[in-house]
């Protein structure tokens, strides 16, 4: 064989394997990217003004921190959290509760759906402080829920004392 042939079998080779390896690459990006799913997460925070009422209340969140994906959506300023999409969501939040007189301090979270459910298995309980205590205090608790299309989640504040609600965040994600 010819010196030249030899060149032109080489350079075939070679670019044989450089269309292989570019092949090779796109498949890689391609299942890559079809492997990512489409996140769909809320974050919503309630900062100190936000929430006047005392006792109970539905807690108003003026600021959307993090909004990924159409399945959950909030208008900033409202108590009340869309669900646009039908399946499970892991449902975190901190609601921060306190009274500015000494005296019986006692509050609940709970999730409320369609402002009529309210949820008995998602009631936190703060306990029952009295008398000459700082009265503050953050209930915390992460839950998941079926939720259908349409529905409309909230989280309320429950108390009988004059419980004022300075701060709150709500974590939403649809996990399935």
């Amino acid at each position: 064989m010819c010196c030249k042939c030899n060149n032109i079998f080489y350079n075939a080779i070679k670019i044989s394997l450089i269309v292989i390896l570019i092949f090779i690459l796109i498949a890689i990006i391609f299942i890559v990217n079809n492997n990512q799913e489409n996140k769909n997460i809320l974050t919503a925070i309630a900062k100190d003004g936000d929430n006047p009422e005392v006792g109970n209340a539905t807690i108003k969140f003026s600021e959307n921190r993090i909004v990924e994906g159409t399945a959950i959506s909030h208008e900033e300023g409202s108590d009340e959290i869309q669900i646009n999409e039908s399946g499970i969501y892991q449902i975190s939040y901190q609601l921060f509760g306190e009274r500015e007189t000494i005296g019986t301090f006692n509050f609940n979270a709970v999730i409320l759906v369609n402002n009529e459910v309210l949820l008995d298995d998602t009631i936190n309980e703060s306990p029952i402080l009295r008398d000459n205590v700082a009265n503050r205090m953050t209930l915390t608790s992460t839950i998941f829920l079926r939720l259908q299309e349409g529905d409309i989640v909230k989280l309320g504040g429950l108390s009988i004392e004059d419980i004022i609600y300075t701060r709150a965040r709500i974590d939403i994600e649809k996990i399935a």
